[in-house]
């Protein structure tokens, strides 16, 4: 990532700071693996804006550079000077964050002081004035050499990813959605409002293209190779095995035709009745290569994912709230039949006649369910839902803790440890949001609440 360095200047204050606090941001920022733009010398004093005029310059220099930049930090040296940053970063189009230099006590004197505490409110004022979206987190002033400012620049890194991937996004929906599934159901045009085009397509499109396809093809036998690494199909038929290679390779089509960035799958029952196969591990090898693929076609969640595999730069996947774990009102069980990506299982998969079909259509119908555990680590979770016009979420972090499921448990799933998971559960019940959830390792809420809520527009239900 690079992000482009702003650095105010108030001439009543002492403007020797800047260069010792140019060099502090960019050192620590090249820590995380993060580059820097920054204005050329001469072009200002001290490289830094102060006034309207210095404003323009930088405007104009950022233009010049439109989408070398993930994000800007703002740093305020001693005080600055609000309207040179307004006019400097008006026209930006990315998130800012503001940084303010913490004043020391034994440098109160005239010569060292640097009133950024103030300057940083005048700074957030006139930006609300000019209706420039900012980042401003606690505490108010801070040291760039401290490990809290490190933290922050990693979670404003995920908050420049989850801006610039979703402003605008493209999503599959194949297939209809289950017919009992009406907890599955979005808003195609509230989704637009919000950058999010939705490209449907019926199931039969999907079969069609399976047909056209070739058994011996190179790229049936090579996808056949691919999944024969990816988990364990010893137990899969060969019919099976070609029949799911050639719905990868299909949807693989829908996705490079539409230039899709996520997907929602319709998975049963038509295709167990067709093709004899459940297209889990199918959706398991597209999140695992960073692809959101929802199951049950909900949209709303792999549009959740993909802002999750966003800020973690990690698999993410859908899952459901499915079971109490023994009577500790902080776990549960989150579990999905065989989608989760094998980067967020504990251990290879194994792919098998899906247990649910096998006991209603008979064996063979089902091959495809990826079986297996959820491995320990913490979490983030959210999930998505249109309603009345409206892109709305929650969210929230916890941790797999890896404990036993059940003796004979089917599918996928791990133990969701969740503080004060009952209210959380009860609230996102009484809010209408469905039985799905998608989660990513690493905790980012942090970052998810910022970039939905400060940059995207999108409305939080508290939880």
């Amino acid at each position: 990532m690079k992000f482009a360095l702003f650095l105010g200047n108030r001439g009543f204050f002492p403007e020797r700071l800047i260069v010792s606090a140019k060099q502090q941001v960019i050192e620590q920022l090249t820590k995380l693996g993060i580059d820097t733009l920054c204005l050329p010398e001469g072009l200002t004093h001290y490289g830094a804006v102060e006034g309207y005029a210095e404003g323009v310059v930088f405007n104009q220099f950022l233009e010049k550079h439109k989408g070398e930049f993930d994000g800007v930090v703002l740093c305020l040296p001693n005080f600055g000077d609000e309207t040179g940053a307004a006019e400097a970063l008006r026209d930006c189009g990315v998130p800012i964050y503001i940084l303010a230099f913490p004043d020391e006590l034994d440098k109160m004197d005239f010569n060292s002081r640097r009133d950024a505490f103030c300057g940083k409110l005048s700074v957030m004022d006139v930006f609300h004035q000019y209706r420039i979206p900012y980042t401003a987190w606690t505490p108010h002033t801070l040291s760039p050499l401290s490990p809290v400012f490190l933290e922050h620049m990693r979670q404003f890194a995920a908050v420049c990813r989850i801006v610039k991937g979703m402003k605008r996004i493209r999503v599959g929906a194949i297939g209809a959605r289950p017919t009992a599934f009406k907890t599955i159901r979005f808003d195609e045009a509230t989704l637009q409002k919000y950058g999010v085009t939705t490209e449907t397509f019926d199931n039969s499109d999907l079969l069609v293209k399976m047909d056209k396809l070739d058994a011996n093809s190179p790229e049936i036998l090579a996808k056949i190779d691919f999944f024969n690494n990816y988990s364990n199909f010893s137990e899969v038929p060969k019919d099976a095995m070609i029949s799911l290679a050639k719905a990868s390779v299909a949807i693989d089509q829908f996705i490079k035709e539409y230039s899709l960035d996520a997907i929602g799958l319709r998975c049963w029952n038509d295709l167990q009745l067709t093709a004899k196969i459940s297209p889990c591990v199918l959706l398991s090898e597209l999140n695992d290569r960073g692809i959101p693929a929802g199951c049950e076609l909900d949209v709303c969640n792999a549009v959740g994912m993909l802002a999750l595999h966003l800020a973690s730069q990690e698999p993410a996947t859908c899952l459901d709230w499915n079971n109490n774990y023994e009577d500790d009102p902080d776990k549960c069980i989150l579990f999905h039949c065989g989608s989760i990506p094998q980067k967020l299982m504990d251990a290879k998969g194994l792919v098998v006649d899906h247990a649910m079909f096998k006991k209603a259509l008979g064996p063979g119908f089902s091959f495809g369910c990826n079986t297996g555990f959820i491995r320990k680590m913490d979490f983030s979770f959210l999930s998505t839902m249109t309603e009345n016009g409206t892109l709305r979420y929650y969210s929230g972090e916890g941790d797999f803790t890896g404990e036993p499921l059940g003796e004979g448990f089917f599918g996928c799933g791990g133990v969701a440890h969740i503080t004060d998971l009952q209210r959380k559960i009860n609230r996102i019940g009484y809010a209408g949001y469905r039985h799905h959830v998608s989660v990513t390792s690493g905790h980012w809420d942090f970052a998810i609440n910022e970039a939905f809520q400060r940059y995207l527009g999108y409305e939080k239900t508290e939880i």
